[in-house]
């Protein structure tokens, strides 16, 4: 008896590995992996960075995001969903004993062996596979998409970072220009050549200077912790000052920034492998209206004949096992849900049709919407540098001789310092402003900006 349930489960053993070869034919997905793992090895984003502080911030900050991590977390999650959906289901062993045996003319029947294997349509495997390799390739270009979220975010930081030390630079000078201007009004009031109204003017002068640098500092401390923050550091961590900016040459032709956009977006990207997806999914869908199949395997322990009769004329293969394989299919007849299913798959599609559409028509205001900036602040730039600069300098110069002689009052002379005060705050604003839009220029075509 022993011996014959030990020869039902070679057996069985046997018939498992035949299905394993079948499995292995039936469900070969290998190309669509293949696909996604190239897809991880993409390296880190490219960006104009010209500035060593800016780039060791940027790289920082994408090494330890955790907006960063989450999303490569996610991709990791889909990828390994891949080959759980392609892959055959589980192979089913099942074990009978009988309570009362059924007597046959070998003998009874005491136990039955049995091993069954699901088989999906032929394809339906692969399509999952499919499914799930474009699902793993639009999270792969989320997380691409993020990590040039996060170097558009530490440049915004940094350039206004930058914009407030130059600020406070700036307004420390005329700090220092002011209190001369004390220093020479007390002279003039002690020599009888001026008045008392005139020192008390230039001193409420620097008061509003001062209070001035009390806001700069207010502001360089929440940019300072905005930094830190997108790098993973603490809040209060000190960063060094920005030092001066320099303004890179860009080639603003439209066209050729459209075609850059069509090519590295990441969201244009996403969206067109949820596309595929959902095409793949219409495929899916199909192939639920077909049957899926099985094969199986049983044996059945035949016990020997003990009655007198069979012991004193023993059958032919008295006791021998029986050995039976069946086949079957699944009858796909509610035909109601199979059909809802190819409705939201085509819905689905329609609405990723719809969602790539508007990321293009986003992408392309927002390259349209910065090139106008960047050429409205370089014209801006130019008119402050080669004309408002110098003859706001010139006027000062003027009025501090006409002061010194006499010719004009203390509030001529603040009127001309403090038109240059704004005219030189407002340009390194706008310097500021200028690489910010080169920033958003980047992040709206995917990659770094053409020289």
């Amino acid at each position: 008896m022993k011996r014959r349930n030990v020869v039902a489960l070679v057996g069985i053993l046997m018939f498992s590995n035949g299905l394993k070869a079948v499995a292995a034919g039936h469900a070969r997905d290998q190309p669509a992996q293949v696909q996604v793992e190239d897809a991880g090895s993409s390296g880190p984003p490219d960006f104009y960075a010209p500035e060593e502080a800016l780039r060791g911030y940027i790289n920082e900050a994408l090494d330890r995001s955790p907006a960063a991590r989450e999303r490569l977390a996610r991709y990791g999650a889909a990828l390994a969903r891949v080959p759980q959906v392609s892959t055959l289901p589980d192979p089913v062993f099942s074990f009978s004993q009988a309570i009362r045996s059924v007597e046959t003319r070998v003998g009874p029947q005491l136990n039955t062996y049995m091993l069954s294997q699901a088989f999906p349509w032929f394809g339906k495997l692969k399509l999952h596979g499919k499914v799930a390799t474009q699902e793993a390739l639009s999270l792969f270009e989320l997380y691409r998409a993020t990590q040039q979220e996060i170097v558009v975010q530490v440049k915004r930081a940094f350039y206004d970072f930058a914009y407030v030390d130059a600020a406070i630079a700036i307004t420390r000078e005329e700090q220092s220009l002011l209190e001369h201007y004390e220093e020479l009004a007390q002279t003039r009031y002690a020599t009888g050549q001026g008045l008392q109204h005139a020192v008390i003017k230039i001193q409420a002068e620097i008061t509003r200077v001062l209070n001035r640098l009390d806001i700069l500092a207010q502001q360089r401390t929440s940019l300072e912790a905005r930094l830190n923050t997108l790098m993973d550091r603490p809040p209060q961590s000190a960063l060094p000052p920005a030092g001066v900016l320099r303004l890179p040459e860009v080639d603003l032709d439209l066209e050729q920034l459209y075609r850059l956009g069509d090519q590295n977006r990441q969201e244009l990207k996403a969206a067109e492998k949820r596309i595929e997806r959902s095409e793949r999914t219409i495929d899916l869908a199909k192939t639920s209206y077909w049957p899926n199949f099985f094969l199986g395997v049983a044996f059945v322990n035949v016990g020997g004949r003990s009655d007198p009769a069979g012991i004193e004329l023993p059958p032919p293969d008295n006791g021998k096992n029986a050995v039976s394989i069946s086949a079957g299919i699944n009858i796909p007849i509610w035909r109601d849900k199979y059909d809802a299913a190819m409705r939201e798959a085509s819905e689905t599609l329609l609405a990723e049709r719809s969602s790539y559409a508007n990321v293009r028509n986003e992408m392309d205001f927002s390259i349209r919407d910065q090139v106008v900036r960047i050429e409205t602040l370089e014209e801006q730039l130019r008119l402050f540098e080669d004309v408002l600069i110098l003859q706001a300098e010139e006027t000062l110069r003027a009025t501090e001789a006409a002061y010194g002689t006499g010719q004009l009052g203390v509030l001529d002379l603040l009127d001309s310092e403090r038109v240059l005060l704004n005219v030189r705050i407002v340009n390194a604003r706008y310097h500021s402003d200028l690489l910010n839009a080169l920033a958003n220029l980047e992040r709206a075509i995917g990659t770094r900006f053409p020289r």
